[in-house]
């Protein structure tokens, strides 16, 4: 089988090595990315300087438009997408719920989860014949993230949601669709939210003490994606260090 993956917001972070990953185990990968050319180009050398396949592509996913000439994009480099992994997403500054403005809980919502809405779309319109879909959400969509990203963990709320339902209406096309629910991961995102350190706050609330790794998400997603999980779809793996 001919394995062609898209993975959005690939230029850093869960993204950057989960394509990495994903090309090393044979994988042909497209690196969706939306302003970060650069970190997307290193990934993609990266790639290729380990046998891999890969292009690097820019489209805001949560732009119907922009989705659409991204799969017309992948298809016409490798073919029919088989794997899918919704990764693009966006986290603001922290803030009290009563500090959120309607324009930045709209925009949470329309790139976090618009753009798995349509990616999951565009991609099963290609799965005739079976494929696998991971969602990235968060441990936030359990935990609430009160006084900091309220709206963040709606959003993976809404994404969570969506796998569950997705699943069950293409089960019988074989087209598994499950998430992971990553939490306290070592990545840039924090820094999005104006805590650079913040894994490291809270790595004493954790039960394993210690923060993530985006190699050890990104080993979960590889995971459901294969055929070892070919009888596991509608299912969450948390990835919190026990949190």
């Amino acid at each position: 089988m001919n394995k062609v993956v898209l993975v959005t917001g690939a230029g850093r972070g869960i993204g950057a090595a989960t394509a990495k990953l994903l090309a090393k185990q044979g994988y042909r990968v497209c690196v969706n990315y939306r302003t970060k050319a650069d970190s997307a180009q290193q990934v993609v050398a990266d790639i290729k300087a380990q046998g891999g396949k890969a292009f690097a592509f820019a489209a805001d996913v949560s732009q119907e438009s922009a989705v659409l000439e991204l799969f017309q994009a992948i298809h016409e480099q490798y073919g029919t997408v088989t794997h899918l992994v919704n990764n693009a997403g966006i986290l603001f500054t922290q803030s009290t719920f009563a500090g959120l403005s309607v324009e930045r809980f709209n925009k949470v919502l329309i790139t976090n989860v618009t753009s798995c809405f349509l990616c999951c779309r565009e991609a099963i319109k290609q799965m005739p014949n079976g494929g696998a879909i991971v969602n990235v959400s968060s441990a936030a969509s359990r935990i609430g993230a009160p006084g900091e990203y309220i709206d963040y963990a709606a959003s993976k709320g809404a994404m969570d949601s969506l796998t569950k339902g997705l699943s069950l209406e293409l089960a019988e096309r074989n087209i598994r669709v499950n998430a992971v629910r990553p939490g306290f991961i070592d990545t840039d995102m924090h820094a999005d939210g104006g805590e650079p350190n913040r894994v490291q706050r809270l790595s004493p609330q954790i039960p394993l003490k210690r923060g993530g790794t985006a190699t050890e998400v990104a080993n979960s997603i590889a995971w459901l994606l294969s055929d070892e999980a070919s009888y596991v779809t509608g299912t969450f793996i948390d990835i919190a260090g026990g949190k």
